[in-house]
């Protein structure tokens, strides 16, 4: 089949986010036109506290730091220093081309001046999306960084301490307890005395969140509309039930709506992941959650007939998170074109890209990795070009300008050109 076939009969779920973005519209007007009070307001109505101001203040952050599990805090390190060793090769050179003697375009990579950052709260915490946002931000050199995360009854109306350590081991001082769609429009649309208006705003969340990005790009840059989670694994008669479950739940854990999709050549393999999948999610914390996800419309066992087939069926998925786990998994992995990211190899779970490979876990759902990178520095950069010609390079080239701006019926753009034959 051609990639559309695939499509077709591929399992996804089907996320309204025109129809959410309705039901937010009365959110980003609110949050538009209002003052803190309202967001205030809009915490206890979606979140069920009232924070005691929407910007954290710094003696909360700095207490979350002072009181996190050392453990916790080391783990948080090493992760960092991986996730930064990987973000800084992606730094990108300046580039100076000489068209002509005396005729030069520079590019410039320059960051954008001000992002906020989304770190998502509901069913678990994320300290791990903090280092994933805030780190490549911060590697790209953007001076003004302000991190959003929903507020939390067991804490006071604040973001979870964890959160908010984390914030404070990078540095981060502009933390705010807002959630949701209203967190994106603060973000778009900035409140005086609260948050100053950001130019781009990155982080996972859900379909409310996702439909403000869709609702306000333009009036801020997005990185993606980020939905629920998804794993997809190619795997042979080689690859190991138990770590094909295993990888599967762990994906799942995160929502009865995370996708969970297993490319299989082997029918033996596809009921033995079946059989450790019930044994497994019988014994895990999450048990409910995971069988919500694992038994919805969005995750399914594939049969291929061959590797080679199999490497279509992924490929036309797309998928979030994609695992290599074949007999030749790093030659079969060099044939992917379409994923977030891809663990290649049994000893390459998601869970190590989740926090410690150095990878970024901020990637393209819902089929959106066939055109959409994941986060990185170059999110947060902007190529700008500088043009400088002299004299003699700009009459060389007068006429093919004129001639192709007379061919558009454009005469002024030739004329602008002519112009400066006036006064030599």
């Amino acid at each position: 089949m051609d990639k559309a076939g695939y499509l077709g009969l591929l399992p996804r779920a089907s996320l309204d986010v025109a129809a959410a973005m309705q039901l937010i519209e009365p959110i980003l007007q609110r949050v538009k036109g209002g003052s803190e009070e309202d967001l205030i307001a809009l915490a206890h109505e979606f979140d069920g506290i009232k924070p005691p101001s929407i910007r954290v203040p710094q003696s909360v952050i700095d207490k979350a730091l002072l009181d996190l599990d050392p453990d916790i805090r080391a783990a948080l390190e090493i992760s960092a220093t991986r996730i930064r060793k990987v973000h800084h090769d992606q730094v990108r050179s300046d580039s100076h081309t000489t068209v002509v003697d005396g005729g030069t375009v520079t590019e410039r990579w320059i960051p954008v001046d001000r992002v906020g950052l989304y770190v998502p709260g509901g069913q678990a915490v994320y300290p791990s999306s903090v280092l994933m946002n805030v780190i490549p931000a911060q590697i790209a050199k953007v001076e003004s960084i302000a991190v959003a995360s929903p507020p939390q009854k067991n804490f006071g109306g604040f973001p979870h301490p964890t959160i908010l350590a984390t914030c404070a081991l990078l540095g981060i001082t502009e933390v705010y307890s807002v959630g949701g769609a209203q967190a994106i429009a603060l973000f778009a649309y900035g409140m005086a005395d609260v948050c100053q208006k950001c130019d781009l705003v990155t982080g996972p969340g859900n379909i409310y969140v996702a439909a403000a990005k869709r609702a306000l790009r333009g009036v801020i840059g997005i990185d993606s509309e980020a939905g629920p989670t998804e794993i997809a694994i190619l795997a042979d008669e080689t690859a190991y039930a138990s770590d094909v479950a295993a990888d599967l739940i762990s994906q799942a854990e995160h929502d009865v709506m995370a996708a969970a999709v297993l490319v299989t050549t082997s029918e033996q393999l596809a009921k033995d992941v079946e059989i450790e999948i019930e044994k497994r999610v019988a014994a895990t914390k999450h048990s409910e959650r995971i069988r919500g996800s694992l038994t919805g419309i969005q995750s399914a066992i594939v049969l291929v007939d061959s590797i080679e087939q199999g490497l279509d069926v992924v490929n036309a998925y797309a998928a979030e998170h994609l695992e290599i786990q074949t007999k030749n998994s790093a030659q079969d992995a060099m044939k992917i074109r379409n994923a977030g990211a891809v663990f290649i190899g049994r000893f390459s779970p998601v869970s190590l890209g989740d926090y410690s490979a150095g990878s970024n876990h901020v990637l393209p759902t819902g089929g959106c990795a066939c055109h959409s990178s994941g986060l990185s520095v170059q999110t947060f950069l902007r190529g700008l070009h500088f043009i400088e010609y002299g004299q003699a390079p700009f009459e060389e080239i007068l006429d093919t300008v004129v001639t192709l701006a007379n061919s558009e019926d454009l005469p002024a753009h030739g004329q602008a050109m002519t112009a400066r034959l006036e006064n030599l």
